[in-house]
């Protein structure tokens, strides 16, 4: 069953963030509440104007960050019209009030159509495949550590969890930073500086039409996870190792660890983790493992690898995860999780930041043992 909670409010004040959302205070009879609205689905929510709300997600206390979302905006507002004019015939929210059109990059009125074609293959390009999207800027940041402030690092953001990339707070910050080159969006996810129709094209695209060094695939906000062996949006993690290999690139796995959560099926290695490199992917991958100095968990990670069967069926590198989380701090970018900050659980930064290493080491030309 479906259920879906809604509300209507007026808007009380507007901010824009950099991302181009409009960050809303709605008068929901006399109670003040938040709520985000993207422009190119609803159109600008001036003061004044009158908004329906989807408030499904703050009233059952999930992840939303505690906003409410606009699904229309009415009483005199303008609606966004694109150009019927304008290049793309893809559609994205494909069959939803919000279908939007879109230049895919692999279509026909695409610059980069010819290039891709017949494109089948991505030559060895390293490809750090995440399960979260907190795991992007440590992951982008080791593999700079390598490379230099000069690599092209293209971020894909596949359709599991959040699809539009203007959600992502991080991505802007990352962008300002020099870490990230450049974004692509896959399958309904939408946003990105080029639009891929699924998780192949949108490699292929960073390969070809970006021409990356390195590139990060990982979900945007917003994991979903039910306690069950494959009840959870990360399992794509071994899907996209399979796709990386099918090109031809090279798959670099980032390890959901943490010392910090509170819950036992998170401690140590995620079973997120241990299902999707265990079970879910079929073709071997890199797996970075980050110096851990303390024995115990280090002794635990590998017990809980060893059992999964990643040790034997998987390519486990050492790598350092250090030097990604110094770019970092010397960058101004805070990284957080789930509310924890790289000194609240070391062991979930330096596992993304050591899968960014290895995946420099092997765009620079040298052997990963």
């Amino acid at each position: 069953m479906i259920h879906l909670h809604s509300a209507q409010g007026v808007v009380l004040s507007v901010h824009k963030l950099p991302t181009g959302v409009e960050e809303l205070e709605v008068d929901l009879g006399g109670r003040v509440e938040r709520a985000l609205n993207y422009p190119e689905l609803t159109g600008p929510a001036p003061v004044g104007c009158r908004v329906e709300l989807n408030t499904t997600a703050v009233d059952l206390g999930l992840g939303s960050g505690g906003y409410h979302f606009v699904m229309a905006a009415r009483s005199g507002c303008k609606k966004a019209l694109g150009s019927k004019a304008a290049p793309g015939h893809i559609m994205k929210l494909r069959y939803t009030p919000h279908q939007l059109r879109c230049l895919a990059v692999e279509e026909e009125a695409s610059p980069y159509h010819a290039l891709l074609r017949d494109a089948d293959s991505l030559e060895g390009l390293a490809v750090v495949v995440a399960e979260l999207h907190s795991m992007v800027g440590p992951a982008a940041a080791g593999a700079q550590a390598v490379l230099g402030p000069e690599a092209c690092i293209v971020y894909i953001m596949t359709d599991a969890a959040a699809l539009p990339m203007a959600f992502s707070r991080t991505v802007p910050v990352l962008k300002e930073k020099g870490l990230l080159a450049a974004t692509i969006t896959a399958g309904q996810a939408f946003g990105g500086d080029l639009e891929a129709v699924n998780i192949f094209t949108a490699l292929l695209a960073a390969k070809w039409a970006l021409k990356a060094d390195v590139a990060i695939v990982a979900m945007g906000p917003g994991v979903v996870g039910t306690g069950t062996r494959f009840g959870f949006s990360g399992v794509e993690q071994g899907q996209v190792v399979d796709a990386v290999n099918c090109l031809g690139g090279r798959p670099v796995a980032v390890l959901r660890l943490s010392a910090a959560d509170l819950r036992p099926r998170h401690r140590g290695v995620s079973h997120h983790t241990l299902t999707a490199l265990g079970r879910v992917a079929q073709t071997r991958t890199t797996v970075a493992l980050p110096c851990l100095t303390d024995v115990g968990f280090r002794e635990l990670v590998g017990r809980q690898l060893d059992l999964a069967g990643i040790t034997a069926r998987h390519h486990l590198v050492s790598a350092p995860g250090e030097p990604g989380l110094k770019v970092l701090e010397r960058l101004g970018v805070k990284a957080s999780s789930m509310g924890r900050c790289p000194a609240d659980d070391p062991p979930f930064f330096l596992a993304a930041a050591a899968a960014g290493w290895v995946a420099g080491q092997l765009a620079s030309g040298d052997k990963v043992r």
